[in-house]
C-alpha cells in the first residue's frame, strides 16, 4: 500500500500538456491568416456559394468582406442602403445585365421580386438567401412568358418562382439544372396555359463557345413543383428520364432529367 501523500497511477499516466503543444496548434490554425487577400478569395472562389462559402463569411470579419466581395458574386436587394456599394442591384434584371459568365447572383431572402421575360444568355447561377427556397420568391406578373429564360447554362438553387400563366422556367438551350427549388403555378381557370418548365431545345442548337462541351438538358432534383397542366412540357428534342417523385401531404418532390435520347 503506497504513501498517503502518494500521486495515483492514472493520473501520473497523464502527460500534461505543455505550452509550446498549444502554440504550436495555435500557429497551425492561424497559418491560413497569413495569406493576401487576393489569395484567400482565390481560394474562397471553389467553394460551392451555398453553403461552404456562405459559412466561410461568418468566420471573421475579415471573411465576412472576402466571402461577399462582388468578384465571388453579386447580390439583388430589394432596399439598397449604400446605391454605391459594388455588386448589389435592386433588381434580378440590373444583376443578370450587369454579372460576367460564371458569376453567382444570391437573391435576398423575405421579400418579393419581380421577375418576368428575364433572358439570361450566359453561364450564371441564382442562388436565393434564405435558409429554405419559400424565403425568397420570384413572382413573374400576368401576361408574361415566363419568370426566367435560359438560353445558356445555369444553376437555379433555393428559389421558389410563382406564376400565373405561362411557365416558370422556359429552357431555350444549354444545360439548365434546378436543385432545391418550389415552382408554382397558381390556380386559375385558365390552368392548361400553365406549366412549370417548358423546354424548346433541339439537336440543331448551337451553343456559344462559354459553354461548349455542354449538351442541351435539364437535371431537377429536391424540387417541388406544384399547380399547372402538367410538371414539364417539351416541344423540341429532349424527352423525361430516370424519373423519381416522393409524396407529401401538400406536395410533390422531383428528381428527373431531360435529355435527347
Amino acid at each position: 500500500m503506497g504513501d498517503v501523500g502518494e500521486e495515483p497511477k492514472w493520473k501520473r499516466s497523464v502527460p500534461k500538456r505543455t505550452s509550446s503543444s498549444k502554440s504550436s496548434s495555435s500557429s497551425l490554425s492561424c497559418l491560413i491568416n497569413k495569406l493576401d487577400d487576393g489569395c484567400l478569395m482565390h481560394i474562397f472562389s471553389f467553394l460551392s456559394p451555398i453553403p461552404d462559402r456562405y459559412n466561410t463569411a461568418l468566420v471573421c470579419h475579415r471573411w465576412l468582406f472576402l466571402a461577399c466581395h462582388p468578384h465571388l458574386w453579386l447580390r439583388v436587394e430589394r432596399s439598397i442602403k449604400d446605391p454605391l456599394e459594388p455588386g448589389v442591384f435592386p433588381s434580378i434584371e440590373t444583376a443578370v445585365a450587369a454579372a460576367r459568365p460564371g458569376d453567382t447572383i444570391l437573391i435576398s431572402a423575405g421579400s418579393r421580386h419581380l421577375a418576368s421575360d428575364i433572358q439570361i444568355k450566359k453561364p450564371l447561377c441564382l442562388i436565393g438567401g434564405g435558409e429554405l427556397p419559400d424565403e425568397t420568391t420570384l413572382i413573374c406578373s400576368r401576361g408574361a412568358d415566363s419568370a426566367l429564360e435560359f438560353l445558356s447554362t445555369c444553376k437555379l438553387a433555393n428559389l421558389t418562382v410563382k406564376t400565373e400563366l405561362g411557365c416558370c422556367l422556359l429552357h431555350r438551350s444549354g444545360r439548365l439544372t434546378i436543385d432545391g427549388c418550389v415552382l408554382q403555378c397558381e390556380s386559375n381557370p385558365l390552368d392548361f396555359l400553365s406549366v412549370p418548365i417548358v423546354s424548346t431545345a433541339s439537336a440543331q442548337t448551337v451553343l456559344s463557345p462559354s459553354v461548349k462541351g455542354y449538351k442541351d438538358g435539364v437535371s431537377v432534383s429536391r424540387t417541388r413543383i406544384e399547380g399547372g397542366a402538367k410538371a414539364v412540357s417539351t416541344s423540341g428534342d429532349l424527352t423525361l428520364q430516370r424519373v423519381r417523385v416522393i409524396y407529401a401531404r401538400t406536395s410533390l418532390v422531383f428528381w428527373f432529367d431531360m435529355e435527347q435520347q
